[in-house]
């Protein structure tokens, strides 16, 4: 008679990381509180009497949507709320210290309503995690996504609430409010590219000719990158915006060679990528200007722009001016477009890679998201988020440091403005929700709502 020996069950814990994201968040809420206090012993020479009701309100807007997290995702990647944070206190802090240089106090300063859209941003990124409970039902939405972000993109060129701002048509005026709908469309967009070419990834990735290396795609499969190619065209034509434009033809070229591993398609993206821009530059005078003060910001009879932007960083330095000892409103747009300069002059050289370093942690943790993702669409969907935000930071930052031509977009998360807090804080509310599903053990997964997962191939991807 023989003896069965008790099996032994063993089974993996997954930490849902939400203790280490709370100790991230207020060590980030600290930093701002002490970056507060400083600007205010630099430009006062006394400790601000209303820090703790700024940072105080600042605070609760993470903390509520960290609770959330612990609600709705509690396997969330534990650095992207802590990292939003950061960037978004930071943001606040230079507005409000550029607020204090031109003599604004709270209720006339930007820092004010800037805080109030971060409030909006949170609630909104909440109001995404509460809604999506799983972000494989956005794939239902396809080419609905894709006629929202068209609108999207129209709605400046309409008479009646289309305005026109330095030179370019990207806001839309309703009441007391300007908004910028090219922030929301990148997000309607992504869920398009995603979508549509999870669907046809076997096609564009398969199927096609061998030349010089590179396996070339069948003339029917450029049709995809020919039409987003024509849509960026199209935004600069009308919209004379060659940020907006980069952005979202760069977003679909990134999207499509993550979707299919071809480097040919990344080889087609940049010549036609090249073929425009030398187009827009023979054709339209704005483009023109642009490159030229890329190649010359000191030209004669030209904006002085990009020049100021460069001298600010020239008297930052390494080390910088410190918080509050800068001379930021000097430089134009010093709260929005050229916020990057002002961080640049007063936190010196190494306090603005320390930034470009938190926007890099960033974007990896998404592209570490869209790796641990289990299905397709999540995948995509992932790394066209994160691409957004790192080509937008790239655009920006290399237009102020003249490594390309200047453009008009906003720096994510530091920029006043409140469309692109809502478009970034909704960003980072569906990465939570993919990495959520990724780190999710299999025991507490939902069933697929999409069924994406009743194909073999989908699986073995």
């Amino acid at each position: 008679m023989t003896t069965a020996r008790p099996s032994t069950v063993t089974s993996l814990h997954v930490r849902s990381g939400r203790l280490v994201e709370l100790v991230l968040v207020l060590f980030a809420i600290g930093i701002v509180a002490l970056a507060y206090v400083n600007v205010g012993m630099a430009t006062r020479d006394a400790l601000p009497t209303d820090v703790w009701w700024h940072v105080g309100i600042f605070a609760a807007f993470p903390l509520a949507l960290h609770g959330v997290l612990r609600w709705r995702a509690r396997y969330a990647d534990p650095l992207l709320l802590p990292l939003a944070t950061l960037l978004n206190g930071l943001g606040l802090v230079m507005i409000h210290r550029i607020d204090v240089a031109r003599g604004l106090g709270a209720t006339e300063g930007v820092a004010s309503r800037q805080l109030m859209w971060t409030g909006l941003a949170v609630a909104m990124a909440a109001a995404t995690l509460v809604v999506v409970r799983d972000h494989r039902v956005l794939r239902r939405y396809t080419f609905t996504a894709m006629a929202v972000g068209f609108v999207l993109l129209l709605l400046p060129m309409l008479p009646v609430v289309g305005q026109e701002i330095n030179g370019s048509r990207l806001w839309v005026r309703v009441g007391p409010l300007s908004l910028q709908p090219g922030e929301l469309a990148k997000i309607a967009l992504t869920i398009f590219f995603a979508g549509y070419l999870v669907s046809t990834r076997d096609a564009l990735s398969l199927v096609g000719r061998r030349f010089l290396g590179l396996q070339l795609p069948r003339a029917r499969d450029l049709g995809p990158i020919l039409v987003a190619w024509g849509l960026s065209v199209l935004i600069l034509v009308l919209q004379r915006d060659l940020g907006s434009s980069l952005l979202f033809f760069g977003l679909f070229v990134a999207v499509l060679y993550v979707a299919t591993e071809r480097t040919s398609w990344i080889v087609i993206g940049m010549a036609l990528f090249v073929a425009g821009a030398v187009l827009a530059w023979q054709l339209f005078g704005h483009v023109q200007q642009r490159v030229t003060l890329w190649l010359d910001p000191f030209a004669a009879g030209q904006s002085d722009q990009v020049a100021k932007g460069l001298m600010g960083l020239a008297h930052g330095g390494i080390f910088g001016t410190g918080l509050g000892e800068g001379y930021p409103t000097i430089t134009y747009f010093p709260a929005s477009d050229y916020i990057v300069a002002s961080f640049g002059e007063e936190l010196g050289m190494i306090g603005l890679f320390g930034i470009l370093v938190l926007y890099g942690l960033l974007v990896e943790r998404g592209l570490r998201t869209a790796i641990g993702a289990r299905e397709g669409f999540g995948k995509l969907l992932a790394a066209g988020m994160s691409f957004t935000v790192a080509l937008q930071v790239f655009v920006i930052v290399g237009g102020i440091t003249r490594v390309i031509p200047l453009t008009g977009l906003t720096t994510p998360f530091l920029s006043s403005g409140g469309s692109s807090l809502l478009a970034n804080w909704v960003i980072v509310a569906l990465l939570l929700r993919i990495s959520d599903h990724a780190r999710r053990p299999v025991s507490e997964r939902r069933q697929d709502p999409t069924k994406d997962l009743a194909h073999p191939r989908e699986v073995a991807r």
